[in-house]
């Protein structure tokens, strides 16, 4: 569960960066390999979008779960299970049709795959390298017959999707690597694509505090600004408490037209 400590840090300041590289020397040199490549991907790539995209290019090519937010196999598996579990419990149901914005290589998607009807899911991406990871992980889980689409995109207009189609609407991680003008577009999209009674879940990093962002990478909004965000294109937000109760680092937020 997030502390009050880390919902009111301010991860650009000097004073942070010092007391945290104090406490973990040994991070202090990826850091600055990371910072140093982001600066580089940053001047080739000018748009968040793409660079973004070159971000996950470079992570995907080194370890395909590494790069979407999983240290290891084991954690991969959990947190996915972890995503699956709460939709599940939240009526997540067989004959549902969903869309997986920000899908990766299928960390949760393959279970959502496993669970839905045939040509029930829809996952979407920036990143083609972490879309070939994922269909990599759908010949891996034997879920060919499952027909999932599996697409490309370059923003989150979703203009190619129909009209209140989708039962469920999820991303995980996404937010909380995206400013706040690609979450603005989201939502004033997303409420044409959501089916009567349908919902959108999304994860953010939180703070209570200054919001900021490292290396453009990552992203803290305060619950507030998104809530108030989603009510200027006409839908209805609500922090999700059960969520954090589980112990991820993101919080989650609850969006309904």
């Amino acid at each position: 569960m997030a502390t009050k400590k880390n919902l009111i840090a301010n991860r650009t300041t000097l004073a942070h960066k010092v007391r945290y590289a104090a406490r973990n020397p040994a991070r202090i040199g990826p850091y600055v390999r990371r910072a140093a490549r982001d600066s580089w991907l940053r001047l080739k790539h000018p748009d968040h979008v793409g660079y973004y995209r070159a971000v996950m290019a470079s992570d995907t090519a080194r370890n395909p779960e590494a790069a979407v937010g999983s240290q290891t196999h084991d954690r991969w598996l959990a947190l996915g299970k972890m995503q699956f579990e709460y939709l599940v419990e939240h009526g997540l149901a067989p004959h549902h049709t969903m869309l997986d914005i920000g899908c990766g290589n299928l960390r949760a998607g393959w279970r959502f795959i496993e669970h839905l009807e045939p040509g029930h899911y829809y996952g979407i991406d920036i990143s083609p390298d972490i879309l070939i990871s994922a269909k990599q992980t759908l010949a891996r889980q034997q879920l060919q017959d499952k027909l999932p689409h599996l697409t490309l995109t370059q923003d989150l207009t979703l203009d190619f999707l129909p009209d209140a189609y989708f039962d469920v609407v999820h991303a995980h991680s996404v937010f909380s690597h995206s400013p706040i003008e690609i979450i603005e577009e989201c939502f004033a999209h997303v409420g044409r694509i959501l089916a009567p009674g349908g919902f959108f879940d999304f994860t953010f990093d939180r703070t209570e505090g200054t919001e900021h962002q490292v290396l453009r990478e990552d992203f803290y909004y305060r619950t507030r600004t998104l809530v108030d965000l989603a009510a200027r294109h006409g839908l209805k937000a609500r922090f999700m408490e059960d969520w954090e109760r589980l112990g991820h680092g993101q919080s989650k937020i609850r969006v309904t037209a």
